[in-house]
């Protein structure tokens, strides 16, 4: 069955509005599991988008940790105006503060050419089974994908397996190559 990007959009807030903290929890730590597991560690520079709590997001505090814990390069990414997001070194110095859409960012700090990252972890609402991914719909992540290398790797993480498919698909939606649910690893 083919979904709209807005009956997409509604189908996984809705499902997100039933989870509970504890669920945040367990299958933020379980979807970081699943990572430990893939065959991405030999890469360097990881783009990490920080979690907005009262969104239920996946939280990315486990995963951060493991990129740490493996001494990898971290980069999280800060709104600089309509549809554009710069990406700044995260660093133990590194001053966060609330974006007023409720996004953690840094507030400085050393910038990082989206051209020099590896791996993306990607937020989103929902997904299908082919990859194609919606997010909030302000096209942040479709701008900076096509700015980063062909080769970068995009890794979607969710708490919920794909709908059938997403329709239409617009020329700048850049499909991904991996999502992470808390049981299991979708390959595109």
């Amino acid at each position: 069955m083919r979904y709209t990007k807005a009956e997409t959009r509604a189908y996984f807030t809705s499902k997100r509005e039933e989870v509970t903290a504890v669920q945040v929890e367990d299958w933020s730590l379980e979807i970081a599991n699943q990572l430990a597991q893939m065959d991405l560690w030999k890469s360097s520079v990881f783009h990490l988008f920080l979690s907005i709590p009262h969104k239920k997001e996946v939280d990315t505090e486990p995963l951060l940790t493991l990129l740490q814990g493996k001494d990898k390069s971290v980069v999280c990414p800060k709104i600089k105006g309509p549809g554009e997001m710069k990406n700044y070194l995260l660093t133990d110095q590194t001053k966060m503060v609330i974006h007023p859409w409720g996004v953690p960012e840094p507030e400085g700090g050393i910038e990082i050419p989206s051209t020099t990252i590896d791996v993306v972890f990607v937020p989103l609402l929902g997904f299908d089974q082919q990859g194609q991914r919606v997010g909030y719909g302000g096209g942040y992540y479709d701008r900076f994908l096509a700015r980063c290398r062909p080769n970068v790797i995009t890794i979607g993480l969710s708490f919920f397996d794909p709908i059938a498919e997403i329709h239409p698909v617009e020329k700048t939606d850049i499909p991904l190559n991996f999502v992470v649910t808390p049981t299991q690893i979708w390959t595109f």
